[in-house]
């Protein structure tokens, strides 16, 4: 009778447990969602076992956290977890496994692997653990664990945690397919959506639009009334076709239309409404045929003309322009040689010389042009040759302003070169070609009683020069229109350059050439202009990999994944395609909700943001984001006035690039952000430093003196933080140049710390000769006063170096 009913307990013992890893295989399979499966996978298995604690890890995608879920641990707990010392690798350990493991003393197992003991405040006496493997491959690993209360795990647990296991990888492998599937789908709408193109989905049956993405939206509202909906406007338009058809969709309705299934390729039609307005466009038309091979529906792509037609008249006035330009000098050549001809008997030497030199003046004037447009095809096809090689500033601003007195056209140019300015990586003939011209348009387009003034200023990682004067100065609007290839028409002295409007376009596609970007600024008209472009510092230039480390450029080895926000398409793909090609992972979104979704799901490592979205300012969306998790955070905008690029980077930004930039620019500038993120602390100090009058404020990233604020770029605070953090402590040469520029050590490096030191020292008020803040160890490096110290121990300065 006691036999009989211990196979009874054995057999509802067995059907419990059966019974439970049932409801918990189903629990795990009714959802699709990657973390709600998680988390029904831990608190299934803690139920199967009647574990105190559960815990899962997953692991993530190439160069991402595993996931950690647990069940059953309070807050305290859990994190007491993670502050245990040795627990992350304790956890690596057991997530190494690849056979189920049954430990009945956890104390003695740790001592066993040289592991320090769980802290009390997670007390755990057994543990069980099985790895989770998908067709052989681990996914992920299983824990639980008993508390104090002297149970411990059975052979019968082990069996059914390693059954569970098995369901639990297909859940897991599902959910992340669906999820990676979603991923997918989202960034393919996004890119529709944000499309140039219209792109409208027509149900063939009833003629009626099933989606139609923004720039489809934007096509059928300016042809439609605010009191239209979409589908009345399509059955009022008429659509004039190539071959001068001109179907009326009331007498022929749509749904007539796509039945037929015509394919249309490229076929520049005009859509009008009932008002009188109309678009003109390129449209292509897809039929999508059922299984039965009947018109099921149709994909129409719509993209406006007016930007293309508006294209072929600037092209045809550019062609009218360059052939005035031509024809003017070839006229003086011709009537000169005219006279030359008719008359040479009667003229005198002074007269006959005085043809010669306006033939020869015009000829070089032509050769000039010639040699301007074939510049602007180089651009064109990307073929434009420059070989930058170091260079001294102040060598060039002479070449310039000698070569502009030379041609005859004297003023007064004002230099104001900051002082110390490191060389730069320019191909010298094409940098004095960018000033001359320049400072050209500045002498043309300015009162010969006013001066022009060609500053130089040390800005991060780039030397900007400027070209100001005191002129007519453009209207703000007008800005973003100087540097095309075809100039404006409809106003006077719209475009600074030569007359040909080819100026300053062969001036930016120079500067882009180096890495560097080039914009212009005025108040208004009559107050003057300012033209500034950039070059990158000489010292700046890393090849390869870094010496001093051994670590491969980010971006080559590293997978950097980079969060790309920006609602104009052709942003998005231009970013994309740089970024990837130079070995980044990205992600694109188009409007702020998906960025953040993107954000919390997809935890990039950076974030490329625009300034303006849609319902939502760029630098309020960083703030949400900052609030998440701390990323590095570059702004790509239109807007670059001064105003609002502090504001954006006193709101956490480490960088701003105004639109339109370079691809060369846009990758050296995520590279350095990169480099930075990989060679900062990891731990930021808890407080402020303060040394006598000196004040930084880590979280802040503000420093002040005397409590005056100090303004300082990126890379001197990247210096001045550095310094801080190890007070007390001479840091190398080496040292600095690896944490602060990632570069490897080189006398050209040294130079560059030397200047940027200097001017440090100079915005926080020291002498060099008797310095209060940062002492020089000759041939050493550089140490920061201790704030622990003793005064008389930092009181004996050291002789500058």
């Amino acid at each position: 009778m006691q036999h009989q009913d211990a196979r009874d307990l054995e057999i509802r013992t067995l059907r419990d447990r059966l019974s439970r890893l049932s409801q918990a295989s189903l629990r795990i399979t009714e959802d699709l969602d990657f973390d709600k499966v998680l988390q029904e996978v831990v608190d299934g298995a803690r139920a199967i076992t009647a574990s105190r604690y559960a815990a899962i890890t997953v692991r993530g995608d190439a160069g991402q956290t595993p996931d950690f879920i647990v069940s059953g641990l309070t807050r305290e707990e859990h994190q007491g977890l993670w502050d245990m010392p040795g627990g992350l690798g304790f956890f690596e350990y057991l997530s190494g496994l690849r056979e189920p493991l049954r430990v009945s003393d956890v104390d003695r197992y740790l001592k066993v692997l040289n592991m320090p003991d769980f802290l009390p405040g997670v007390p755990v006496t057994s543990l069980l653990v099985a790895p989770i493997l998908h067709r052989g491959t681990g996914v992920g690993t299983i824990y639980l664990a008993h508390g104090p209360d002297g149970m411990e795990f059975t052979q019968e647990d082990e069996e059914t945690l390693v059954l569970f296991a098995s369901q639990a990888a297909m859940a897991i492998a599902n959910a992340r397919r669906h999820r990676e599937e979603k991923r997918a789908r989202a960034d393919l709408e996004t890119l529709i959506n944000t499309s140039p193109v219209g792109v409208v989905v027509f149900d063939a049956l009833t003629g009626a639009p099933k989606s139609f993405n923004r720039e489809a939206r934007r096509i059928g509202d300016s042809l439609r009334c605010s009191d239209q909906t979409i589908e009345d406007l399509l059955n009022v338009l008429t659509c004039l076709r190539a071959d001068g058809r001109e179907v009326s969709l009331r007498e022929f309705p749509m749904s007539q239309l796509l039945s037929i299934g015509e394919t249309v390729r490229a076929e520049e039609i005009v859509l009008k409404a009932p008002d009188g307005r109309s678009v003109t466009a390129l449209l292509n038309a897809t039929p999508i045929l059922s299984d039965e091979g009947s018109v099921e529906s149709m994909v129409v792509t719509v993209q406006d003309m007016a930007d293309v037609v508006e294209m072929e008249r600037l092209r045809a006035e550019f062609l009218s322009m360059v052939s005035h330009e031509l024809r003017e000098p070839l006229t003086s050549i011709k009537g000169s040689a005219v006279n030359l001809r008719e008359s040479l008997n009667s003229l005198d030497k002074a007269e006959v010389l005085q043809f010669v030199r306006i033939i020869e003046s015009q000829s070089d004037r032509m050769r000039d042009l010639i040699g301007e447009l074939l510049d602007v095809a180089r651009i064109k096809t990307g073929s434009l040759s420059v070989a930058p090689e170091p260079a001294e500033v102040i060598a060039l601003v002479d070449q310039a302003r000698n070569t502009l007195l030379t041609g005859g056209r004297g003023r007064d140019i004002v230099l104001d070169l900051e002082p110390d300015l490191p060389w730069v990586m320019a191909d010298k003939r094409r940098i004095v070609q960018v000033l001359g011209n320049l400072l050209s348009n500045a002498v043309r387009y300015s009162p010969e009683t006013s001066d022009i003034r060609l500053s130089g200023v040390l800005e991060g990682d780039c030397v900007a020069l400027s070209v100001a004067d005191q002129g007519q100065g453009i209207e703000p609007e007008r800005l973003p229109l100087l540097f095309r290839k075809f100039p404006p028409s409809d106003g006077e002295g719209l475009d600074p350059g030569d007359r040909s409007g080819l100026g300053l376009a062969i001036c930016r596609g120079i500067v882009e050439a180096h890495g560097g970007r080039i914009w212009a600024e005025s108040e208004g008209v009559g107050l003057g202009s300012r033209f500034i472009f950039t070059l990158p510092v000489a010292e700046g230039v890393v090849t390869g990999t870094d010496l001093s480390s051994g670590r491969e450029k980010p971006g080559t080895g590293e997978q950097v994944r980079i969060l790309v926000v920006d609602d104009d398409p052709m942003t998005l793909r231009s970013v994309r395609d740089t970024l990837s090609s130079a070995g980044y992972t990205l992600l694109v979104a188009g409007d702020p909700e998906e960025a953040l979704r993107l954000f919390e799901s997809e935890r990039p490592d950076m974030v490329l943001l625009d300034l303006l979205l849609p319902g939502s300012d760029g630098i309020d969306l960083m703030g949400y984001m900052l609030r998440i998790r701390d990323v590095p955070v570059i702004f790509l905008s239109a807007y670059g006035r001064e105003e609002i690029v502090v504001r954006a980077l006193e709101s956490g930004a480490i960088d701003y690039m105004v639109k339109p930039f370079s691809p060369t620019e846009l990758t050296a500038r995520v590279r350095g952000a990169v480099r930075r993120l990989l060679t900062q602390s990891p731990h930021e100090p808890s407080g402020p430093f303060v040394l006598g009058d000196l004040t930084l404020d880590y979280a802040r990233r503000t420093v002040s003196v005397s409590g005056l604020p100090v303004s300082l770029t990126p890379t001197e605070y990247s210096l001045l933080y550095e310094l801080s953090v190890n007070s007390g402590s001479v840091l190398t040469f080496d040292h600095l140049l690896e944490q602060v520029w990632g570069l490897a050590e080189s006398s050209a490096n040294r130079g560059n710390l030397r200047t940027y030191v200097r001017r440090l020292r100079r915005k926080l008020g020291e002498n060099a000769d008797d310095p209060k803040y940062i002492f020089p160890e000759p041939r050493i490096g550089y140490r920061m006063g201790n704030p622990d110290a003793p005064a008389d121990v930092e009181g004996d300065p050291r002789q500058p170096l």
